[in-house]
Formats: C-alpha cells, structure tokens, sequence
C-alpha cells in the first residue's frame, strides 16, 4: 500500500476485536475504535476514506450487513504479538501496511458519514447511560459464589482444611 494512515490500522485492529464470529456492525466498530485509541474517535470523513481504502486493498469485505476481515487481514493480525498493548500493535500493524502490497483490486466499500454520525452517536450515547462504567468488562456478580459462614459452622458445607497432614 502506497500512503498508509493510522486510522488504517486502528480499523483493521477493531474488526480484529469486533468480528471473530460474526460481521461487526459499525457501533461495534466504533466502540472497538474507541477502546483501541483510549476513547478517541477519528473524524467520520476520515473513516469513510479508511473504509474505502481497505475495501479497495482486499483487507475488509461487506457480509451480511457486517464487515468482516479479508484472509490476507487475517493472516496480518496473526503475526501481531498478542502481550502488547494497543499502541504497540498498532505501530507494527502500520508497518504491516507499509510492507502490504495488494495483488487486486477489489470493490470499494461504501459507508457514509450518516451511518458513521449514527454509529458514533449510540456509541456516546452508551457511555453516558451507563456512567463511567466500562460495559465491556463489567460483569454481575453472581450471589453463588458466597457461602454464609452460618452454613460453615454448623457443617452445611465441608471445606478441605488448609493445614498440610504430616
């Protein structure tokens, strides 16, 4: 690829996270975005170029609704080092691109900036629902997991000793 950009390799890191077992829908993408850029969205004419420019290289296909990630992409992302952290991956993701040289042309994909406006809206949206809280990792603590030491004492429960037998 002649000119690479960083929103290149920011959208090919997200659909890396967002579209492993099904086509990521654009809100996915952009929550993906934004996690992967610590909460920094690109502007959406900046996207749509990103869009169009992987679609025409063969790294990003349309299916089913979703966008998912080409082989060649796929075989890219493989090659990254899953111990670092989003920064550091996406400097050699962008050195991946520099070095990729795509063999045909493929069909631009088209996303347009209302679809990105939408997106980028239920995103923000979801942020401020849910007050500061990271919806990707919090999860409900399940009532299961504690034992009342009432059930303990009178033997409802036997527990192995922690003491080491001779």
């Amino acid at each position: 690829m002649y000119p690479v950009h960083d929103d290149d390799a920011a959208l090919l890191l997200s659909l890396t996270v967002t579209a492993k077992r099904r086509p990521a829908a654009l809100d996915e993408i952009i929550t993906a975005l934004a996690m992967a850029r610590h909460g920094e969205i690109p502007a959406k004419s900046k996207l749509v170029d990103a869009f169009a420019r992987m679609g025409v290289c063969g790294l990003i296909a349309s299916a089913e609704g979703g966008y998912i990630l080409s082989a060649e992409a796929q075989a890219m992302m493989a090659g990254l080092r899953a111990k670092d952290d989003s920064a550091t991956r996406l400097i050699r993701l962008k050195q991946q691109l520099t070095d990729f040289n795509p063999k045909d042309k493929h069909p631009s994909i088209r996303v347009t900036q209302e679809q990105l406006l939408a997106a980028i809206q239920s995103y923000k949206a979801a942020q401020h629902s849910h007050k500061g809280k990271n919806i990707q990792t919090d999860k409900p603590k399940s009532k299961s997991s504690w034992i009342p030491t009432k059930d303990l004492v009178q033997g409802k429960q036997h527990l192995p000793s922690k003491r080491r037998k001779p």
